[in-house]
């Protein structure tokens, strides 16, 4: 009687600690396999920024870090694939190419945006495509991805998304893909974690950037008519998908 006792004791302490957790103690890390799709996505920003701003110094050592953190991350991928290893190598051709033509456009092929837009969508999917966690969030691969599509509207003009797959992120715009993340920082709890709030505070000011984005036309002007913002907008993705990551 006194073991079924402890017993019973032990089990209602587990449930309780169990059902005290926050939403954030039972989110799953960030897969190897989204750490490839953010880091694919940040070098890309970077070569953007790097050329919209005029190949300043910080911006072409920001894109080989994240070139060599890409790469890393490869390397500690449990189980890659021909495949994302021949998507790998065409992102980081483009990429390179992109710094290749120099600073202005004249040197730039009209193609060039389409190939680097299809160059990331291709790696993205193979990265997809490895065995991972089903139904993972992956939160900080949609808001580095919105990253990109916001400097590409800024400085190229254009991004094509993957729209032969709108069921998932890659064939989605802010018009989506918005209140997906809406609705999962919403459902963590802030007084469990007063990380969860900051996190929620710097998605307020990134989102309102972001709805202003007027994917749906082809004019290149914001929905308010304001300038676009893509250092801003670039600072506070990676800021926000940062604290993500360092949140697990």
């Amino acid at each position: 009687m006194r073991c079924k006792a402890l017993l019973r004791h032990a089990f209602l302490w587990s449930l309780g600690l169990f059902v005290g957790l926050s939403p954030m103690a039972f989110a799953e890390a960030v897969s190897p396999q989204e750490q490839i799709q953010i880091h694919a996505c940040r070098a890309t920003s970077s070569l953007m920024l790097l050329r919209g701003e005029g190949f300043q110094k910080v911006h072409r050592q920001r894109l080989e870090a994240d070139l060599a953190a890409l790469a890393g991350a490869m390397q500690s991928l449990p189980q890659g694939s021909s495949e994302l290893t021949s998507a790998h190598h065409a992102l980081v051709t483009q990429l390179r190419n992109g710094v290749s033509y120099g600073p202005g456009d004249e040197n730039v092929p009209w193609r060039f945006p389409e190939d680097l837009s299809r160059a990331l969508r291709d790696f993205l999917a193979a990265a997809r495509g490895l065995p991972g966690a089903p139904g993972q969030s992956e939160l900080a691969a949609k808001v580095e991805y919105l990253g990109v599509q916001y400097l590409a509207r800024s400085y190229l003009g254009t991004f094509e998304i993957a729209r032969e797959h709108p069921d998932t992120y890659l064939g989605q715009d802010e018009r989506l893909l918005l209140p997906a993340i809406d609705q999962e920082l919403q459902a963590l709890d802030a007084k469990a974690d007063p990380q969860v709030n900051k996190l929620q505070t710097r998605w307020g000011y990134l989102r309102a950037a972001l709805a202003d984005m007027n994917s749906q036309s082809n004019t290149l002007e914001s929905v308010s008519g304001r300038p676009f913002a893509p250092i801003t907008v670039d600072r506070h993705a990676r800021s926000l998908t940062a604290q993500w990551m360092a949140m697990f």
